[in-house]
């Protein structure tokens, strides 16, 4: 199932959103005065990796449904178990991103390392009931003593130890005298359960690392399962709300509150994460393109990382209609990449000023026009806000256009300038090409010399003629040259992740998806800008201020997206090329 730009088009922004059934289960606890009429949630990142736009998802989702019922509360929590993958580089990251997606945790702000002391003492009240036990296998002998979807598990040999054994051997590895691998502690619960999950899962490991907030101060760390609900518990949760693939943890996350004496006993209810057309969406494998170099970095613009999001161009609030748009459900599905892109281009087109930029210039001399005259022409500045105003452009003899936009020979339904041709200039007048020069040697088109007719000033004819093509354009006089970065897909294939023989992600990186374009020529109004300036290119897109390379007279610009989806355009013809072929295939069966 995939999710069209068309459906559910209605944009929201931070209000409450159309009824889903995570807001129905809440609204009837609120009705029944479960949890004493208080909502509490809670976003809880694992610090290994830079948040994408799936977080973004549950971050929406979380602190969304805190802050429209009254009183509610979101905490934001870092659950850090694993020192062997977390770093205080990511906690930044996922503060500024949370922050920028225009959340506040205020003081809510906790960290699963927080609770080590007293995930500790929850771990001995198991050992003490009977229902926890060191085990001494090694985990590939773990795995194999499991079982089977078909097949139950085997009890390990040292699920009988004595309680006094397991309490003696636990807190010798908390005292570092093991080491690692060589004892976990895992729940004594059942070793034919359906649920594979349930078979004496493991809660703690031995690890000798560093904690980027601990430091050595422990060796054994909790394991994920063992860490999310107690937490939940401790903070006072109602509502823990997960993506699909914690719906088999569910069983654990009940029997371990079930087990102990926790303040609460938080409600576990998952949604579909989001899953994104020409995308990755695993953590682990895009810090695999980072870590491998290819991608520039975490914020790399081709990333759907929200740091890279953010440094394309992107803004928070249509990330959030986004996110409104594709709804909370129970089945997962593959929301097409074209949604979030026509999110970003109804916002851009609301607050986006417009301006003329050139990014493959083509040099013009109207050879009439006065040789020492420049004239300023009014241009409005974005015609979905008035309140934008206008600008001054400059106009003279010499201007640039765009090389694609001239064609010595052109097919037919190509309206833009050619050898005889009348077109406008955009604001400006209309001129008629003349004549072209080329390199003698090379025979590359070096500029070209046109007429311009005085009395079309603004665009129009007063004797009523039309033409067909319009180009926009920059007096070169007054030009300011720029680099360009044109982003595409990062992906070829429609789902990237899919295993096919012969088939892996780097293969499916698309080669086109970087283009780097200098000298580009843009207008004099952007010689001053700041990183993460937006603006629409006439007839080119939308594009951003980068914000790590931009120096105050060389501008760097993102294109975020283009104006036109012309990649849906493309697909839509190879499917229906596919159609047709299949269409014969099967008449000739």
């Amino acid at each position: 199932m995939t999710i069209s730009p068309k459906e559910n088009s209605q944009a929201s922004d931070q209000t409450k959103g159309p009824s889903n059934f995570i807001r129905i289960i809440i609204a009837q606890d609120l009705e029944q005065n479960k949890n004493q009429g208080r909502v509490v949630t809670r976003f809880p990142p694992e610090p290994n990796g830079y948040l994408h736009i799936g977080h973004a998802k549950s971050i929406c989702l979380n602190f969304g449904l805190a802050a429209e019922n009254k009183g509610g509360i979101c905490n934001l929590r870092f659950d850090d178990t694993n020192p062997a993958k977390e770093d205080a580089e990511y906690v930044e990251s996922i503060k500024e991103d949370v922050r920028w997606l225009g959340f506040d945790w205020g003081t809510n702000i906790h960290f699963s390392s927080d609770y080590f002391e007293q995930l500790y003492e929850y771990a001995l009240q198991l050992i003490k009931k009977g229902k926890a036990y060191v085990d001494s296998l090694s985990a590939s002998e773990i795995r194999q003593y499991r079982g089977t979807l078909t097949e139950p598990g085997q009890n390990s040999p040292f699920r009988e130890r004595s309680i006094a054994d397991n309490l003696d051997l636990f807190e010798k590895m908390r005292q570092g005298l093991f080491a690692d691998g060589t004892h976990v502690l895992r729940a004594k619960i059942d070793m034919a359960h359906p649920n594979l999950i349930m078979r004496d899962p493991t809660l703690y490991r031995i690890r000798k690392i560093s904690h980027h907030r601990t430091d050595d101060k422990w060796c054994i760390y909790p394991m994920y399962d063992f860490t999310h609900c107690l937490s939940d518990a401790i903070e006072g949760i109602t509502h823990s709300i997960c993506t699909l693939e914690f719906e088999n943890n569910r069983t654990l996350y009940d029997w371990v509150l079930d087990q102990l004496d926790v303040p609460c006993h938080p409600q576990q209810i998952e949604f579909a994460r989001l899953n994104l057309s020409y995308t990755i969406m695993s953590k682990r494998k895009l810090k695999g393109l980072v870590e491998d170099g290819l991608v520039s970095g975490w914020d790399d613009p081709r990333l759907p990382t929200i740091s890279g999001l953010r440094r394309r161009g992107y803004t928070p609030r249509a990330i959030r209609n986004f996110c409104e748009r594709i709804g909370v459900a129970k089945k997962d599905s593959t929301v097409d990449v074209a949604l979030l892109e026509f999110s970003i281009r109804e916002d851009l087109n609301k607050i986006a000023p417009r301006v003329m930029g050139v990014l493959r210039p083509l040099k013009i001399i109207i050879d009439n026009y006065p040789e020492d005259k420049t004239e300023d022409l009014e241009f409005v500045n974005n015609p979905e806000d008035p309140l934008m105003g206008s600008r001054q452009v400059p106009f003279g003899k010499e201007l640039y256009i765009e090389k694609d936009d001239f064609m010595e020979n052109p097919p037919k339904k190509f309206f833009r300038l050619a050898l005889g041709r009348e077109v406008r200039l955009r604001y400006a007048y209309y001129i008629t090409c003349n004549e072209v020069i080329k390199n003698p040697e090379t025979k590359e088109i070096i500029e070209l010399h046109c007429t311009y007719d005085p009395a079309t000033k603004g665009g129009s004819s007063p004797d009523g003629r039309k033409v067909k093509g319009t180009l926009h354009w920059v007096a070169a006089a007054h030009a300011v040259t720029a680099r360009v970065r044109l982003y595409d897909r990062l992906f070829i294939k429609h789902n990237p992740q899919k295993s096919e023989k012969g088939n892996d992600l780097i293969s499916n990186i698309n080669p086109d998806s970087l283009e780097i374009l200098t000298g580009c020529k843009v207008e004099p109004s952007l010689a001053r800008v700041k990183p993460g300036d937006r603006y629409q290119f006439e007839r080119l897109g939308y594009f951003c201020v980068d914000n790590k390379e931009t120096k105050d007279d060389k501008p760097v610009f993102n294109r975020t997206v283009a104006l036109r989806d012309s990649w849906a355009k493309i697909e839509k013809a190879r499917k229906q090329k596919k159609g047709v072929i299949l269409k014969k295939k099967n008449k000739l069966r």
